[in-house]
């Protein structure tokens, strides 16, 4: 990604390099995503590598981890809506220099954040046989599950508390702590996969669970380090406490309801979608939940803007500054259009080798080919979507974000692929889902043009492009 970001940013003849020459946005914009683009392709190419070794122990259990990706992705979506929220708050507080403010509210979401996670995952646990017969899956799949699936939950509940830790430090200015974290904690379980999974001399290994294991491993290595860290930083207080609860709670839940519920709805989403391929047999569920993990790797920088961009938005709005928010989303729009792109072309080129990386079953593979060739250039359109939604959150229009995530999946994608199932069955089903991408991403570009022509958010004759106070990369 580095280079890339890189060339394009230094190379351009276009406006983007005239503003990042004119106010350092383009080397701001730099320094702020490269640490979480690095940990992001770490956190999620592990996640690709685990499926890649479970793939080797069979079609059966490669389907059965395909199953659990929605019910993950909603863990996912929840801890995402109230990160959103940490940083949207705490950046905000800290742009209008209210320092010992932020860090109550560090350690009452800190709190609140870990304690909502556990109650979902114990629910998840209880309910698990009956969620995932009403997916699809048979009496097989559900043996590989069952031994699966809590230790994959004290995995994502682990996950997520040290995720809403990565939001207090790039609420701070910092994210070159948590991607280094993401790769440790990626190194870690990389580590421990093959020798958890399939064992080592007389130790037989654990097969499928042995890859939440692993990741419960690396997520409590992780944990304890940027929690060390945390403390010595003097980034939380606990005093006062409850009296912020009180004023926060509700600008919290402003931000972050809409937010999570804007989170849950690609959980929602992927369960409809996999109920759909499981029409089609094993061996699609088991393309279809390799497409979903190499769809977030490819994804990496865009998933690091939308956490590296939001509390520099936060700052900028604080501080009223809507000509920096103009010129950085066109920057970050810009980039993320080119750089996906490339990537998705480069790919679909490539799929019949990306494919046989990942699986050595050719029933499998050619399924999956057939999704990297239509999907991966796709997503050029769906990060436009995905940063506009992102850079709502931060910019004071929640409501709108969240409808915005609902028109993607519930109008754009998901009747896409629906109707590609029954006119073109898995051909159909590819082709679907990447016109659902592109419908998604003009509509996107579409919302926020709208937003930001509305005379009160035009960049005005005082607007000086300086950086908020106390933002990364500038002189204060």
């Amino acid at each position: 990604m580095g280079w890339l970001l890189w060339l394009y940013l230094s190379t351009s003849g276009g406006r983007a390099i005239k503003i990042a020459s004119q106010h350092g946005l383009g080397k701001t914009l730099w320094q702020q995503t490269w640490p979480m683009a690095i940990g992001v392709l770490a956190l999620l190419g592990f996640q690709l590598v685990d499926s890649a070794f479970i793939a080797r122990l069979g079609t059966a259990p490669l389907a059965a981890q395909s199953f659990t990706f929605p019910l993950s992705f909603l863990i996912i979506g929840v801890q995402v809506g109230m990160g959103i929220a940490i940083a949207a708050l705490i950046s905000r507080t800290l742009g209008a220099g209210e320092n010992e403010r932020a860090k109550r509210l560090g350690s009452l979401v800190l709190m609140m954040g870990s304690g909502v996670i556990a109650l979902l995952a114990l629910l998840l646990g209880l309910f698990q046989n009956v969620i995932f017969t009403q997916l699809g899956a048979d009496e097989t799949t559900l043996g590989y599950i069952n031994r699966y699936w809590w230790p994959q939950l004290l995995a994502a509940w682990l996950g997520a508390l040290l995720y809403f830790v990565y939001s207090v430090f790039r609420a701070n200015g910092d994210t070159q702590l948590p991607g280094k974290m993401m790769v440790l904690s990626s190194a870690v379980n990389l580590a421990l996969d093959p020798l958890l999974i399939f064992g080592w001399g007389p130790w037989e290994g654990l097969g499928l669970p042995g890859a939440a294991w692993a990741t419960t491993i690396a997520f409590s290595t992780g944990l304890a380090i940027t929690g060390r860290r945390l403390i010595l930083r003097q980034w939380l207080r606990v005093s006062g406490l409850y009296q912020e609860a009180r004023v926060s709670s509700r600008p919290f839940m402003h931000i972050a309801g809409p937010a999570m519920i804007g989170q849950l709805m690609p959980p929602l989403a992927a369960m409809l979608a996999i109920a759909v391929v499981a029409s089609q047999g094993e061996i699609h569920v088991a393309a279809w939940g390799l497409a979903s993990r190499l769809e977030t790797v490819s994804l990496m920088v865009i998933l690091a803007m939308t956490m590296s961009l939001p509390p520099w938005l936060g700052r900028c709005y604080g501080a009223g500054d809507w000509g920096q928010i103009h010129r950085l989303m066109r920057l970050a729009l810009k980039v993320a259009v080119v750089w996906q792109l490339m990537l998705g072309i480069l790919l679909a080129l490539a799929a019949p080798w990306v494919a046989a990386a990942l699986t050595s079953e050719k029933a499998v593979q050619d399924a999956l080919i057939l999704l990297i060739r239509f999907l991966l250039p796709s997503y050029a359109a769906l990060g436009i979507c995905m940063l506009v939604v992102s850079a709502g959150n931060a910019l004071g229009w929640p409501l709108r974000a969240m409808l915005l995530s609902a028109a993607r999946l519930f109008i754009c994608y998901l009747p896409c692929i629906w109707l590609g199932s029954v006119l073109g069955g898995w051909s159909g089903i590819a082709m679907g889902a990447a016109v659902g991408n592109v419908l998604a991403g003009l509509t996107a570009w579409w919302v926020l043009r709208s937003i930001l022509s509305r005379p009160k958010r035009k960049p005005g004759p005082t607007s000086s492009g300086e950086y908020p106070a106390g933002e990364p990369g500038s002189p204060g």
